[in-house]
C-alpha cells in the first residue's frame, strides 16, 4: 500500500509539472515570433497614416491630371502596404493558435494520466473495500497504521479530482480561445482577400488613366475639356431623370417603413464624413445652379469597404457608365431591405454580391470609387460614396433611354419622387463632427 501511495504522489508530480517543462520553452520562442511581427506592424501602421495624410491633401487639390495620377499613385502604395499589415497580423494569430494548440495537447496528456491514475485508484479502494473491515484491521500492526494508510488514500484521492477539474477547466477554456482566434483569423483572411480586390481595383483604375492620358495627349486643357463634356452628360441626365421621376405615381404611406429616427440602418462606412447633405444643393461653382440631391454623400478612398445598412436580398448591380460615361452612378448596388426601406449605393470601384443574394448588416457588399472621371464612378468628382434610401413599394431597376449618349439605355434604381428619403432619418445621430465644413 505504502509503494502505490508513493507512486501516486509520483504521478500527481508528474502531472503538475508536464505542461510546464515540456512547452515553456516552445512558448517563449512564439512570443518573441509574435512579438517581432507587433513591431513590423506599428512601423507599417505609421505609414499607412502618412498615406492617407499625403492622399487627403492630394484629393482637396485643384482638378488636375497631374493630381489624380499622383492620388492614384498614393493610393495603390497605401493599399499594397495594409496588404501586408493584414499578411502579418494574420502571421501572428496563427503563431498563437500554434501555441494554443500545442498546450491543449499538453493539457490533454495531463488529464490523460490524472485519469488512468485515478482509475487505478479507485480499482484499487474497491478491491481493499472487498475486504471486511476486521480483516483489514488484523492485517495491519496496529489501527493507527491501518487508519493512517486509509487517510492518505482518501486525501490522494481527491488531489487527483482536483487535478482533473483544474485541467479540465484550463483546456476548456484553452479550446475557447484557440476558437476565438480561429475566427479572428478567418476575419483577416477575409480582410486580406478584400486587399487584394483593392489593388486589383486600383490597378484597373491606373490603367484607366494611362488611356485617359493618351487621348489628352497629356495635355491639361485637352483633360479639362473631357470633364466639362462629363459635366454636360451628367447634367443632362440628372435633368431627364427628374422629369422621369416626377411623372410617376407613388402615394408614400407611412405605416409600411419605420418611423424617422428609429435608427434601423446602420453606417455604410467604418470611419463617416459626409461631404454632401440630403436636399437642394447650392453650389454654384459646380453646377451654376442649386438642384436636389437624393441622397447622402461620404468621404471614401478609392477601395474602402462598403457595407450593408441593415439586411435584405441584393435587387440588382450594375454599371451606368457602360451605358453613357459620367452621367449617373457608375457602378451601383440596389437591396431591398426586411424593414419596408430600399438602398442603393454608387460610385463603386468593386462589386462583391449579386442579385438574388441575402445580406446582414455590416456585411462588405462593394468597395468604393468615385475617382475623379475614371470609368465605373459615375458623374463622380471625387472619391465618394453615394447612398439613397426608398420607399421600398416606390423604386426598382427600371431602364430609361439615355439624351445624352444617343441610342444607349440606362439601367438602374428608379423611384418616384415621393419615394425617396432622407437617409439621415434611419441612420444613427449625425453629429456637426461628422460634416464636412
Amino acid at each position: 500500500m505504502k509503494k502505490f501511495i508513493l507512486y501516486t504522489v509520483f504521478i500527481i508530480y508528474c502531472v503538475s509539472l508536464l505542461p510546464l517543462q515540456t512547452f515553456a520553452l516552445t512558448a517563449e520562442e512564439v512570443r518573441k515570433q509574435i512579438d517581432d511581427l507587433n513591431s513590423k506592424i506599428e512601423v507599417g501602421d505609421e505609414i499607412i497614416k502618412q498615406y492617407k495624410s499625403q492622399i487627403t491633401q492630394t484629393s482637396t487639390q485643384k482638378n488636375t491630371l497631374a493630381n489624380l495620377i499622383k492620388e492614384l499613385t498614393l493610393t495603390r502604395s497605401k493599399l499594397i502596404k495594409e496588404k501586408e499589415q493584414i499578411q502579418n497580423k494574420i502571421s501572428a494569430t496563427g503563431l498563437v493558435i500554434k501555441n494554443i494548440s500545442g498546450s491543449i495537447e499538453e493539457k490533454e496528456k495531463s488529464l490523460n494520466i490524472s485519469k488512468e491514475s485515478l482509475i487505478k485508484l479507485i480499482k484499487d479502494l474497491n478491491q481493499n473495500e472487498n475486504v471486511p473491515l476486521i480483516e483489514r484491521l488484523l492485517s495491519k500492526e496496529s489501527f493507527i497504521d491501518f487508519s493512517r494508510d486509509y487517510n492518505n488514500i482518501l486525501s490522494i484521492n481527491e488531489k487527483i479530482r482536483e487535478n482533473i477539474i483544474d485541467v479540465s477547466l484550463t483546456k476548456k477554456q484553452l479550446l475557447s480561445s484557440k476558437t476565438e482566434k480561429e475566427e479572428e483569423q478567418t476575419n483577416l483572411t477575409s480582410l486580406k482577400n478584400t486587399l487584394v480586390q483593392k489593388e486589383q481595383v486600383v490597378n484597373t483604375t491606373k490603367k484607366e488613366k494611362d488611356i485617359l492620358l493618351n487621348q489628352t495627349e497629356n495635355e491639361e486643357a485637352k483633360y479639362q475639356k473631357l470633364l466639362a463634356e462629363q459635366i454636360k452628360r451628367r447634367d443632362t441626365f440628372e435633368k431627364a431623370l427628374e422629369e422621369y421621376e416626377a411623372s410617376l405615381k407613388f402615394i408614400l404611406n407611412p405605416k409600411l417603413i419605420p418611423k424617422a429616427g428609429s435608427e434601423v440602418l446602420s453606417w455604410p462606412l467604418s470611419s463617416i464624413l459626409i461631404t454632401s447633405l440630403y436636399g437642394d444643393r447650392c453650389l454654384l461653382k459646380l453646377y451654376g445652379t442649386c438642384k436636389p440631391h437624393y441622397g447622402l454623400d461620404f468621404r471614401a478612398a478609392v477601395g474602402t469597404p462598403v457595407m450593408a445598412m441593415t439586411g435584405g436580398v441584393v435587387e440588382g448591380t450594375g454599371n451606368t457608365d457602360v451605358a453613357c460615361q459620367g452621367a449617373s452612378f457608375g457602378r451601383w448596388i440596389f437591396i431591398k431591405h426586411d424593414n419596408g426601406l430600399s438602398s442603393t449605393y454608387g460610385h463603386l470601384s468593386a462589386i462583391n454580391i449579386k442579385t438574388g443574394d441575402r445580406v446582414k448588416t455590416g456585411d462588405t457588399i462593394g468597395l468604393s470609387g468615385g475617382t475623379k472621371g475614371v470609368f465605373g464612378s459615375g458623374s463622380s468628382t471625387g472619391p465618394h460614396l453615394h447612398v439613397s434610401v426608398y420607399a421600398s413599394d416606390g423604386v426598382s431597376v427600371d431602364t430609361v433611354p439615355s439624351n445624352t449618349c444617343k441610342g444607349k439605355i440606362f439601367t438602374q434604381p428608379i423611384a418616384a419622387k415621393t419615394a425617396h428619403i432622407n437617409p439621415a432619418d434611419y441612420l444613427p445621430t449625425i453629429t456637426s463632427a461628422m460634416i464636412k465644413k
